[in-house]
């Protein structure tokens, strides 16, 4: 089976600035894939091309078997977009957005009341979009990116600014239209977004694709497996981390199970962070 987006050797400059320099990756059909990297890493400018926004200056992209430069309308109306950048009519309430935006797909009947209820919305739907605060005109910008049921579905930075309430259903909405099928392509910096959502997570910096692979796959393969061990003496309350891959980490952890003044044990493993960090030497904020 094709894959939903296929990127090949993709380069993009903004004058001497290679903001993307030559990768390549795939996203199929009911996968989510994590877009990881810092502020000015070259996620944006990705997703600019995918969405036919900008043109490649070299290498291919194809979305859904079509070529992002052909300007296919059939393509356009397959995709669904949320940007940071919030372009709706505030003075129009959040009914009439959604049925607005649909139209523009050729869809005339549509019932916005299950979408504005998937994003929390229900019960401000007559609201003027004016009215919204920034974590609203969020999940409305979610909710019009889902009209034309898409097979693939671009969300950069979909969690930003929501309080965690409104971000746990915006994910819990993500897992539901991979499940339905759809190809995510989720640019995000918070690792534990990408984390939690991500079938595969590609780091991304300075325009450069150091790994693409599973969460699970780059944490064993990179990080280091350990075990924080909490006992109190005289009062006092000691840590120790004992390293599991290393020689005799069972008898070590065996020791400190049976200990009397054991207090916690917490298994940890390497955030993505840290392994991100590890390869590009930046961190994922900033």
């Amino acid at each position: 089976m094709r894959a939903a987006i296929e990127v090949r050797d993709l380069k993009y400059s903004y004058g001497d600035v290679q903001a993307v320099r030559g990768i390549s990756f795939e996203v199929g059909a009911g996968e989510v894939l994590g877009f990881l990297g810092p502020n000015g890493a070259g996620k944006s400018t990705t997703i600019k091309i995918l969405i036919g926004r900008m043109r490649p200056q070299s290498g291919t992209a194809r979305v859904l078997g079509t070529d992002v430069t052909a300007g296919d309308p059939a393509l356009q109306a397959r995709i669904g977009v949320c940007f940071e950048e919030k372009n709706l009519y505030e003075s129009m309430s959040a009914e009439e957005n959604l049925r607005f935006f649909a139209s523009l797909f050729g869809i005339r009947r549509l019932d916005p009341a299950p979408l504005l209820a998937r994003v929390g919305l229900a019960d401000r739907a007559r609201d003027r979009v004016g009215k919204y605060s920034k974590g609203m005109r969020q999940r409305l910008m979610i909710a019009r990116a889902l009209v034309n049921a898409p097979d693939v579905l671009f969300l950069d930075e979909p969690t930003d600014g929501l309080d965690p309430v409104s971000a746990a259903a915006i994910r819990r909405l993500i897992e539901e239209e991979s499940a339905r099928g759809a190809a995510v392509l989720l640019t995000t910096h918070d690792m534990h977004e990408a984390d939690e959502l991500s079938d595969r997570v590609a780091f991304i910096n300075e325009g450069t694709l150091y790994a693409v692979d599973t969460p699970e796959s780059l944490k064993l393969r990179h990080g280091t497996r350990s075990a924080r061990v909490q006992v109190r003496r005289d009062g006092e309350l000691i840590e120790r981390r004992i390293d599991l891959d290393a020689d005799g980490a069972d008898e070590a952890l065996r020791a400190a199970l049976n200990a009397p003044e054991l207090v916690t044990v917490h298994t940890e493993e390497a955030s993505l962070e840290a392994i991100f960090i590890e390869m590009t030497g930046r961190h994922l904020a900033g």
